[in-house]
């Protein structure tokens, strides 16, 4: 029989989507390459602890080897840096009607659809505050916020069945910009990368060094505009405070315009700053990849289409380059954390 849905990936988002979908009432199986991961949810069922109460969901799951032979709906969840291997791999498996949802970190629909197709790949963007903690086990910090929509353009039944699907989670937005929301998330996203540099809160990390903080998100945001994308806001997250008012900056040219575009991302920061202190999740995910797993990260793959896309459009991204660089370094042993990498961030920023 094939399921309905399909986790590929059930760490933190996967295993989240997963829970809430099976607690939904949806036929869900899960996948993933960890055999102690695994064998945790068979024995004793897919733990979420979250604020207000734990769930528990007894969701089938297999290893790769063990997976159904045809797949339905997918929803893959795998690291950025996978998802190559793993579009190839589900690829084989899928049926004439089936699909694959990106609910990843990152711009990685154009990879998945290099191999099951433009018409069925859905774009999704998700915001969970989640991680694994242990094997079975993964802990919710926040509800965050999902958007759907297709990677070719629109809506579609697939995808408003899906949201609705979810609702045990909460209630996605369907999206024919779901675009907007993943370079939004992408300048979102590199504060808290960055924040993994150093080992403390990050929104302290974020508030003490707005300088550099502020100057990642509108390089960011800055290639996202060239590339014609209309950022969407989510969360608390703000995009267009961090960018001057028109594309080329005229509006910030002079010091009263400039002293009030600075004024709208300070703004925007304090917003959230406290949002985020709100959030019982102290650190990024990419600071646990590297503190607590030792693994590497997805950031280079994350960020490698917002250098590419600087690039197309002459755009300088100094400050991306360095923290794509410098999260490498760290992962690799290189250099360690500290906040004096932050402090370095303002540095070159201010320059």
């Amino acid at each position: 029989m094939i399921p309905t849905y399909t986790v590929v990936g059930a760490g933190a988002i996967g295993g989240t989507l997963a829970a809430h979908l099976h607690l939904g009432g949806a036929d869900v199986h899960l996948v993933d390459t960890d055999p102690e991961h695994v064998a945790a949810v068979r024995e004793a069922g897919l733990r979420i602890e979250q604020p207000a109460g734990d769930l528990v969901a007894r969701v089938p799951i297999s290893t790769p080897d063990e997976a159904p032979e045809r797949l339905g709906g997918v929803l893959l969840a795998v690291k950025a840096q996978a998802t190559e291997d793993a579009a190839a791999w589900i690829a084989g498996r899928l049926t004439d009607d089936g699909w694959v949802a990106s609910m990843q970190n990152g711009l990685n629909e154009a990879t998945i659809a290099r191999h099951v197709g433009d018409g069925r790949t859905v774009a999704a963007f998700v915001d969970l505050f989640a991680d694994v903690v242990a094997p079975g086990v993964v802990k919710d910090g926040g509800f965050g916020d999902i958007a759907l929509g297709e990677y070719a353009g629109g809506s579609s039944e697939r995808v408003r069945t899906l949201a609705d699907d979810l609702r045990h989670w909460g209630r996605p937005v369907v999206s024919d910009n779901v675009q907007g929301f993943l370079w939004s998330k992408l300048g979102f996203g590199a504060m808290l990368v960055a924040s993994a540099l150093a080992d403390d809160d990050m929104g302290d990390l974020i508030h003490r060094h707005r300088v550099g903080m502020h100057a990642l998100v509108r390089e960011v945001l800055t290639v996202a505009r060239a590339e014609g994308v209309a950022l969407e806001g989510f969360d608390a997250f703000t995009p267009n405070a961090y960018l001057p008012a028109t594309p080329d900056g005229a509006d910030a040219a002079d010091g009263a315009d400039a002293a009030d575009a600075a004024d709208a991302a300070h703004a925007a920061t304090d917003g959230l700053v406290a949002w985020l202190g709100r959030q019982t999740k102290k650190r990024s995910g990419i600071w646990r990849d590297v503190a607590v797993r030792g693994r590497r990260t997805e950031v280079p793959t994350q960020y490698a289409p917002v250098l590419a896309a600087a690039e197309r459009h002459d755009l300088p991204a100094p400050l991306t380059r360095w923290l794509v660089e410098s999260i490498v370094e760290l992962e690799t042993g290189r250099i360690g954390m500290s906040e004096d990498h932050l402090v370095e961030l303002d540095r070159r920023a201010a320059a």
